[in-house]
């Protein structure tokens, strides 16, 4: 029994608990009380993003980096490979094959045997991404896409690809990325914020609150659409009852988005949305036509808690392109705008993951350095709405399922019966080791498939780190069996005291090494190219990213000090960049390592770094 319940009746109590679970903090999460079996369905995926059950009674999934779309029988786990889209581009750990909508009448009898994929590839011909300054860069010319595939079932295959809508935003952070089948047979579609004003794009401005106008439109220059949810025709084009944004009728649907990677329409056509947010507040929400979601300007709701928007492409004396990205320790010189300061109408969310008091410490010592594993939010990677129907989990009436990256979990929030309001706390099941990315539910109701990430970084059982996944690249499935008794409330932050730790062991200490060996050019040109290609997983300090481990400070420290260069040069060429390991240059891997060891506190010197011969060997990082 909660605080409100002994206070107040039980109907009162009821509707105070749906206003505050709006708004909790990371110890309102209740443990789950149901029952389920695990059993691991197939494994082996190359980076599943989407996974949906399909007519055929097979599970449709994605794969981000494989360019796959893969029918998976879920009794067996038989994989059968429908198409391999090469068109796909995934340079880096947010792009390549993301969302995927099965048409409502495929398989029907009725010619409609439509799938329909979403993803990010190279168009030379639009030319190049203004974003972009670097002509080297993978992200010059990457764009997104929405293509219709024609099922074959006899073969059991897809082809016949048609471009629906072409040269949609793109880039190496906050891509969005989920399609799903909306009312009035509309294809719906997000697009994040492209990571701006953080990390190696800190100096770039968020976009999300900008609107397209009529000359963008008819020129089908889609930049606008970034920070927003699109409303698409089967065919590509604008449907005639699209909101009118600044006296504009374009594809938008909603605006003021961070990174939405969650979509789906409940009962009632309630499309439901989630986000993820800074360091604070995830977002659950539910999108209506031209409504604005208040993002960069307010994250969560307007309460001036744990969040300020930091401007830092308006900082002069010196300029942005002078300065060195922190958002723990931010000058005073950057503008910034409180919550409160924002005047304009926007949406509250549903709910929130999590939010805390102003003066929450962000880099609590407690996390060794990987702080981002002990921040409130939990990583919303998808939002499925579920109805139990009378024959799947008790008690399940109207609830989201909330898949998420950090915390290896999936979050229950129960709804009221109409499914607009948050009726009690979330509940936390499945807590593993891994990084959940998407939800599919059986027929019957009584089992939850859950694609699992490849790699990356997720919290570990005993409250530190791990970057060794316990079901990498695979399809889980959790089935009902039954009630348990309620247990107590649990903290999903980090333990204080406890230390992260990497699944992967250190290498070997080496004894009587020499000191690295880099020239300065070379650790400029590895500034470069790590911008380019690792900030947005480690972040732009080398400690500050919210998807790898750290390679400065004293994570780095306790697991590289006396290990050789080699060691980590082999570690380096082997892991990064994510999709496609081993595809630079062999000097722009020594070049990378170069700014690590210079970040790190070594000195550069006349002498090289070589990828070759025994010098690596011999030296010993500081």
């Amino acid at each position: 029994m909660n605080r409100f319940t002994r206070l107040i009746p039980a109907l009162v109590c009821l509707s105070l608990i749906a206003a505050v679970s709006a708004q909790d903090g990371p110890d309102s999460v209740l443990r789950g009380t149901k029952q389920f079996s695990k059993k691991v369905v197939t494994t082996g995926l190359a980076g599943p993003w989407e996974v949906t059950w399909g007519p055929d009674n097979m599970l449709w999934v994605t794969e981000r980096t494989g360019k796959r779309v893969t029918r998976i029988n879920p009794a067996t786990g038989e994989k059968s490979v429908a198409i391999t889209i090469e068109e796909v581009s995934a340079p880096g750990g947010q792009d390549g094959l993301l969302g995927m909508a099965l048409h409502p009448e495929l398989l029907k009898g009725t010619g409609n045997d439509y799938v329909y994929v979403a993803y990010t590839y190279i168009d030379k011909e639009k030319g190049a991404d203004p974003d972009v300054a670097d002509p080297a860069s993978p992200y010059r010319y990457l764009y997104g896409k929405i293509v219709r595939l024609r099922y074959d079932a006899a073969k059991g295959t897809l082809s016949g690809p048609v471009d629906v809508i072409t040269g949609l935003p793109a880039g190496d952070d906050h891509d969005g990325g989920r399609l799903k089948f909306g009312p009035k047979n509309k294809l719906f579609f997000t697009i994040g914020d492209q990571g701006h004003n953080q990390f190696a794009n800190f100096c770039l401005p968020i976009e999300a609150q900008r609107l397209p106008t009529r000359e963008e439109i008819a020129a089908r220059n889609y930049a606008a659409y970034v920070g927003k949810s699109l409303r698409i025709n089967l065919d590509g084009s604008i449907p005639a009852d699209n909101p009118r944004l600044n006296g504009v009728v374009s594809h938008v649907f909603t605006y003021g988005h961070r990174n939405p990677q969650g979509l789906d329409i409940g009962a009632n056509g309630v499309i439901y949305s989630a986000e993820h947010g800074p360091k604070t507040d995830d977002e659950i929400n539910i999108l209506t036509p031209g409504s604005n979601y208040g993002w960069p300007h307010v994250a969560g709701f307007k309460d001036d808690k744990a969040y300020q928007y930091v401007r830092w492409g308006d900082a002069r004396k010196p300029p942005c392109s002078q300065r060195k990205y922190d958002d723990i320790s931010i000058p005073p010189s950057i503008p910034r705008d409180r919550e409160s300061d924002y005047r304009k109408p926007f949406v509250n969310p549903l709910a929130t993951m999590f939010t805390v008091p102003t003066g929450f410490n962000f880099s609590d010592p407690a996390c060794g350095g990987v702080d981002f594993i002990c921040w409130p939010t939990v990583g919303l990677s998808s939002v499925e709405y579920y109805a139990s129907k009378g024959t799947g989990v008790l008690g399940w009436g109207h609830v989201l399922l909330a898949a998420t990256l950090k915390r290896g979990s999936l979050y229950v929030l129960p709804l009221t019966s109409d499914g607009k309001s948050a009726a009690g706390h979330f509940s936390r099941y499945f807590q593993s080791e891994n990084r959940f990315r998407d939800t599919a539910i059986s027929p019957d109701g009584r089992t939850i498939y859950i694609a699992t990430d490849p790699g990356g970084v997720a919290g570990a059982k005993d409250a530190g780190t791990t970057s060794t996944m316990e079901n990498p690249g695979s399809i889980l499935a959790f089935t009902y069996t039954g009630e348990g008794a309620p247990e107590a409330e649990e903290q999903p932050r980090q333990v204080s005291g406890t230390k992260p730790r990497d699944g992967a062991p250190s290498p070997a200490p080496i004894v009587g090494g020499i000191a690295p060996q880099f020239t300065e050019a070379q650790a400029a040109n590895g500034r470069t190219a790590y911008d380019a290609t690792c900030a947005v997983c480690h972040g732009s300090t080398l400690k500050n990213g919210a998807y790898g481990t750290p390679l400065a400070g004293e994570y780095f420290k306790g697991k590289w000090s006396h290990r050789s260069v080699r060691a980590l040069f082999d570690r380096v060429r082997t892991t990064m960049p994510p999709s496609q390991p081993g595809s630079l240059a062999a000097g722009t891997y020594t070049d990378i390592i170069a700014y690590i060891l210079q970040v790190n506190g070594s000195k550069a010197g006349a002498t090289p770094l070589k990828a070759t011969g025994k010098g690596l060997d011999r030296m010993a990082i500081e």
